[in-house]
């Protein structure tokens, strides 16, 4: 398949930009940083990814005993991910007392495997209390589907018409039940959730200015590029050249 042809399917690429497997041979900051970025959004993806981290083998070696050092490193994991949890706006005190009971689980572990076990449910545990957390006030199942269905069709055109219909409801009345429960319009919305899937793939991909545009529906790039200033004050390569890191992806 060439390169324009891929280009030319926006799905394929969103797709494999949200679903990425860990083609690395080490672990970078901005790797390690990736997974709780993605946790504290609520984004199903923390999960997959913080497996694909722990079994690649590449956390680190900080004892010569198999189970402490997966404890070690399963209370530095869970250290950064009660921070970014707060950060992202969970209880302290929720977050804290979480973070105790899966240390003191994870003291009962016997085995690597274990460690890896409760690892990932930490993971879970959080990502959908982040997730909740972004849906928080909703109270109608009918903007529920409304925010699921956005989150996984930002690679198409989204119309408050579309949305009405997936959820059987009047355009009008959607729009004002919309706004009255996420408390901001759908248009903007939708919009933000681009600008935050953009800013992500312009620090963790190598896909160009241009990819993304089509990427995200954008008509063009200089479409996507207005829109991008307008919510972030910087144009998309202004963006990229100054939190985008070096050693990402393997050359």
């Amino acid at each position: 398949m060439s390169r324009h042809s891929v280009v030319d399917d926006p799905t394929l690429r969103y797709l494999e930009f949200i679903q990425r497997e860990d083609r690395v041979r080490h672990h970078t900051y901005v790797q390690e940083m990736r997974q709780y970025d993605l946790m504290k959004a609520g984004d199903p993806e923390a999960i997959r990814e913080s497996v694909r981290m722990w079994e690649s083998g590449l956390y680190g070696h900080v004892s010569d005993d198999p189970v402490r050092n997966a404890k070690y490193l399963f209370v530095t994991s869970i250290t950064l991910v009660t921070r970014f949890a707060i950060e992202g706006g969970m209880d302290e005190e929720d977050a804290y007392n979480a973070s105790d009971l899966y240390i003191q689980d994870m003291d009962r572990c016997t085995s690597v495997a274990e460690v890896r076990r409760l690892h990932t449910d930490m993971m879970t545990f959080f990502t959908w209390a982040m997730a909740d957390l972004v849906k928080q006030g909703v109270q109608s199942r009918p903007i529920v589907e409304c925010l699921d269905y956005i989150h996984y069709h930002l690679h198409e055109k989204i119309t408050v018409a579309m949305l009405a219909e997936h959820v059987q409801l009047n355009p009008t009345y959607l729009s004002e039940l919309f706004s009255r429960e996420v408390g901001t319009p759908i248009s903007q919305y939708v919009t933000d959730r681009r600008m935050e899937a953009a800013r992500n793939m312009l620090i963790y991909s190598r896909y160009s200015i241009a990819e993304i545009a089509q990427i995200l529906a954008y008509r063009s790039q200089s479409h996507f590029t207005k829109v991008f200033h307008a919510a972030t004050g910087m144009t998309p390569k202004t963006y990229r050249d100054r939190y985008a890191r070096s050693g990402i992806w393997p050359e």
